[in-house]
């Protein structure tokens, strides 16, 4: 290929590249562009306003919305995580009667399409007669994340090496401490991945919280989906945007977290 040709295909994937980052970042530009619209419409942007940031605030079933989000997406992360990591350890270590099929099962969750999901758990919540409320949405959250943070834990981990809890039990730390001191910090960056994986699933699903919710626990995906049907309004971009700011300052935390990391290993 001369020079020619690789200054093309160059140019061709710089084009290609430019255009993906656009389709999928426009939206989202848009979104806090129209946060500053002074129009309630979404249509025209008419003039610079701040005042839909403390209108946002003063909504109160969107921030009951946004607190019942929160509540649910910690909770979540809290359960997944400590189920999904004590079974990916012990899935790991032990051999047992049915693993194979414990295993297989475990990847139906996550393969389901998520409205059969949803039906099935509200047709399980009617049978036992139970009121659909924050308790059930978390129920259902934690069902279709800890399979995610459970395959997460379990990459990380089938690389450890037996050895190194051997050597720190034969030192006298019981197992308790060679599990808390030993083993968890070394797979820690998959646990971490796997708390993130359940935290944006929790955050970014509809489908199986719209048959889960109750009255009073609507999420915020929930409130902004019923919202799309008469017009978002513009103090939803903006909390929206805020949303993002505050994404975009963790990212950059974890990065410079990680750089700093990075650095006192090579040193």
């Amino acid at each position: 290929m001369n020079s020619s040709n690789k200054q093309l295909t160059k140019l061709l994937s710089a084009v290609f590249v430019t255009l993906i980052y656009i389709f999928l970042y426009l939206p989202i530009a848009i979104i806090v562009f129209f946060s500053f619209n002074s129009s309630k419409l979404n249509i025209v942007f008419q003039g610079f306003t701040l005042q839909w940031y403390g209108i946002m605030l003063q909504n109160t079933d969107l921030m009951s919305a946004l607190e019942n989000t929160a509540i649910v997406a910690v909770s979540t992360v809290v359960i997944s995580v400590f189920i999904g990591t004590l079974a990916a350890i012990g899935m790991f270590r032990y051999e047992f009667r049915g693993k194979s099929i414990v295993d297989s099962f475990l990847y139906i969750p996550i393969v389901i399409p998520e409205i059969v999901m949803g039906i099935s758990l509200l047709a399980f919540y009617h049978i036992l007669n139970i009121s659909l409320g924050i308790t059930t949405l978390i129920i259902a959250h934690v069902t279709f994340s800890m399979p995610y943070v459970v395959v997460t834990v379990r990459s990380r981990i089938s690389g450890f090496d037996m050895s190194v809890e051997e050597a720190a039990m034969d030192l006298g730390a019981t197992r308790l401490h060679t599990l808390l001191r030993i083993t968890l910090p070394i797979i820690a960056p998959g646990i971490l991945a796997g708390a993130m994986l359940a935290l944006t699933l929790s955050l970014d699903d509809v489908i199986v919280s719209f048959f889960t919710t109750g009255v009073d626990s609507v999420t915020l995906p929930i409130y902004i989906f019923n919202k799309v049907k008469t017009g978002v309004s513009p103090d939803i971009n903006a909390l929206i945007t805020v949303i993002i700011l505050i994404t975009l300052l963790i990212l950059v935390v974890m990065r410079t977290f990680e750089a700093k990391t990075s650095k006192k290993g090579l040193v």
